[in-house]
């Protein structure tokens, strides 16, 4: 499972060093949606960081809310 966390980990790096500056910054929260994936993928297992980060998609939406939204230990 530790390979599966960095590859997870590498390819959100790669989104936001190769993807994400051609885009642009359009998240509605702090910290970004991809910064909120790496945190919660050092922080917890890997079962538990696919379910924080699912609901955090999830929540991101024209209606939903924005603003600052940390990782709650």
């Amino acid at each position: 499972m530790k390979v599966f966390k960095i590859f997870l980990l590498k390819i959100v790096q790669f989104y936001q060093i190769g993807i994400s500056p051609w885009i642009g910054k359009h998240c509605r929260y702090i910290p970004s949606c991809s910064d909120y994936m790496i945190q919660s993928l050092t922080t917890y297992s890997i079962y538990r960081a696919i379910l924080i980060i699912f609901k955090r998609i999830i929540r991101c939406h024209p209606w939903g809310r924005s603003g600052y939204d940390p990782i709650k230990k």
